[in-house]
């Protein structure tokens, strides 16, 4: 994995296996002995390898739902909903039994949406949203769309819901919160590392990491 690396290929896989485990820096590093910088190094190499990977990731069909939700500090009071002070938007899109795609946005407008939508979504697929106005007009654009609507106390309607997007909100949220905030610099490659895991999430997720390393 780091050619250069004065520790054995035996401790380099141990540690990646500790990381598919989802065991953070600080513990890898007192079950293995080894110095936390020594883990974090191997760590930050296992998520710019996923990032890697994701890129090459193919668009979705079918059915999809679509979502934005907003990560960092608590909500300050009388700051609700979009555009909450001092969190960052993120937008997702996610194939009904299938994977997600999570990308970053300088906001939830129609002008930064529609591009990832066109961009990730194949024409011709159903899309699932809210009732976020960002959404309008979906269907000249090749999809079929339907919507709940949120402010009317609707949350699913038969097939129309966005329930799996909202699942993986919850996860990675809980799962992020574990690292007791995150630097702004790295908030991009641990929600990449989420987006990651949640697709891989009935999979063995060592042996797709050894893949891919040996794929480089």
């Amino acid at each position: 994995m780091l050619k250069q690396a004065k520790i054995s290929q035996y401790v380099q896989r141990k540690i990646l296996r500790y990381f598919c485990e989802d065991l953070t820096a600080l513990k890898t590093a007192g079950f293995l002995k080894l110095n936390r910088k020594t883990v974090d190094l191997y760590f930050n190499v296992f998520r710019q390898k996923i990032l890697e990977h994701l890129v090459q990731e193919a668009q979705f069909s079918g059915e999809v739902e679509i979502d934005e939700s907003y990560f960092g500090a608590r909500r300050v009071r009388g700051k609700r909903g979009r555009g909450a002070a001092g969190k960052t938007p993120v937008f997702g899109i996610l194939k009904r039994d299938g994977k997600v795609s999570v990308t970053i946005v300088k906001n939830c407008s129609r002008e930064e949406l529609l591009p990832i939508i066109q961009g990730k979504v194949l024409e011709g697929s159903t899309i699932h949203s809210d009732g976020w106005k960002a959404y309008d007009g979906l269907i000249l654009n090749g999809y079929d769309h339907y919507r709940v609507y949120h402010s009317h106390n609707e949350f699913a309607r038969g097939k129309n819901h966005i329930n799996g997007i909202e699942s993986f909100w919850s996860y990675a949220k809980r799962r992020l919160s574990k690292f007791n905030g995150l630097a702004s610099h790295r908030f991009h490659i641990h929600l990449k590392e989420c987006e990651f895991r949640w697709n891989h999430r009935n999979q063995n997720l060592y042996a797709i990491m050894l893949k891919i390393f040996q794929k480089s």
